[in-house]
């Protein structure tokens, strides 16, 4: 009895598994624009601003739930056809082909030759991962697995990249000096890379910059695409945000299309129809024919099957009845339009404010130039630093806010923090 009541004490003494397991497995860093918002609810000062958000938000500073999405949701809970079943494992048929219409047009080739291999993923975060998989195992890679990614871009995209075996490497975007388009540099980028190179493009509202290619500089990047027989890896998370027209929006990834760039595109509902929850989104991938598509398509399938098995149905069955129904698509259109015009106002607000009011040193015209949910300063670490600690102003690193975040009642302050930063006043 005494030997057995001794086996059971040295049983339980024994050093747990997990400690032996993982106990070489370091602590990963914090997401720092994650810990923003935290720090941003702890903050007890009455005046506070919380620019760091990727979310639209009313002039109340509340989320919208957009009117068409409420209409949607109560059209399809009174379906008596409605159920929970699973959905195929490319995703709802009536949702990737109203996504891929939405995004390529009507008038594109591709899909009038039905060489375009839709499917749907957890938004646009699902597409970039599904899409470079898919390149990773079956492109035509030229050298070393890389794909070429924009100076700065969305923090995701190189882990994403990195977590499939692509090595990220970065072509100049962004020009600090002038806070504006680096083109020359992006050129040379392009030129310089190995022929069938990946590039990722942002099809519009450029994140986290807010600067985008105009239609003539979109001409030039097409050419050095094609001159050098690039792959265009197009993200587009914002279609209809930037300008509040849909087709606006989508005009450079068509351009390339009627140019005859190859190209995938991945496509996010997320801000476009507030569904940021509902992780709905769509990977297209052009082929050369439909032979290449079928092909295409069953390797997708696998990958598919493999990570998620089937997609969820709530937010795709919602975006193909909005797409889908001509009342509710016209209501879409207007509530985007309702997003995008909030946006635009508190740019022209910002820069009336801090130019014809206090004239604050320095240029400005970036704030009304640069479009979308996203705006770059041009502040600096120290000056960002300074905003949030004194101004209780929250923001990225790099300068960059959410145009989102800002209202009728916080707008003045924002642009008198901001003023006083430059100064050297705070």
């Amino acid at each position: 009895m005494a030997q057995r009541v001794q086996q059971i004490a040295s049983h339980l003494a024994a050093p747990k598994m997990s400690e032996a397991l993982f106990a070489q497995v370091p602590l990963a860093p914090p997401d720092s624009i994650l810990q923003l918002p935290i720090r941003y609810k702890a903050d007890p000062a009455e005046k506070k601003i919380n620019l760091s958000v990727g979310a639209y938000r009313d002039n109340e500073g509340r989320p919208w739930v957009l009117p068409v999405v409420k209409k949607a949701t109560e059209k399809m809970l009174n379906d008596p056809g409605m159920d929970h079943e699973y959905l195929p494992i490319v995703g709802l048929p009536e949702f990737t082909s109203a996504a891929a219409k939405l995004i390529l047009g009507t008038e594109s080739k591709a899909l009038k030759e039905d060489r375009v291999v839709s499917i749907q993923t957890l938004s646009g975060t699902g597409a970039n991962h599904v899409g470079a998989l898919f390149l990773s195992r079956f492109y035509a890679w030229n050298g070393p697995r890389e794909l070429y990614i924009s100076k700065p871009t969305w923090g995701n995209h190189k882990s994403i990249m990195t977590n499939v075996g692509i090595t990220p490497v970065e072509y100049p975007y962004y020009d600090p000096a002038t806070i504006s388009f680096n083109l020359e540099g992006m050129l040379s980028a392009l030129s310089a890379a190995p022929e069938r190179s990946v590039i990722l493009l942002h099809a519009c509202a450029h994140n986290p910059t807010g600067v985008d290619p105009t239609p003539a500089q979109w001409e030039k990047v097409a050419d050095a695409m094609l001159e050098k027989k690039h792959y265009a890896f197009f993200d587009c998370a914002y279609q209809g945000f930037a300008s509040g027209d849909l087709d606006r929006d989508a005009a450079a990834l068509r351009y390339f299309e009627q140019r005859g760039v190859p190209m995938l595109v991945c496509q996010s509902f997320a801000k476009n129809a507030g569904l940021y929850g509902e992780r709905v989104g769509a990977l297209h991938v052009l082929c050369a024919d439909k032979d290449e598509a079928s092909r295409v398509r069953s390797q997708l399938s696998i990958i598919e099957r493999s990570e998620i098995s089937n997609p969820p149905a709530y937010g795709a069955r919602l975006m193909a009845m909005i797409i889908n129904d001509p009342e509710l698509f016209k209501q879409w259109n207007a509530d985007i339009k309702t997003m995008a015009e909030r946006i635009i106002s508190m740019r022209e607000q910002l820069y009336d404010i801090l130019t014809k009011e206090l004239h604050t040193p320095g240029k400005w015209d970036h704030i009304t130039t640069q479009i979308g949910m996203f705006s770059f300063t041009g502040l600096n670490t120290e000056q960002v630093q300074t905003m949030i600690e004194n101004g209780h102003v929250y923001m990225t690193a790099d300068g960059r806010i959410s145009m989102a975040g800002l209202n009728t009642s916080n707008v003045r302050y924002f642009a008198e923090t901001l003023d006083k930063v430059v100064r050297g006043q705070l």
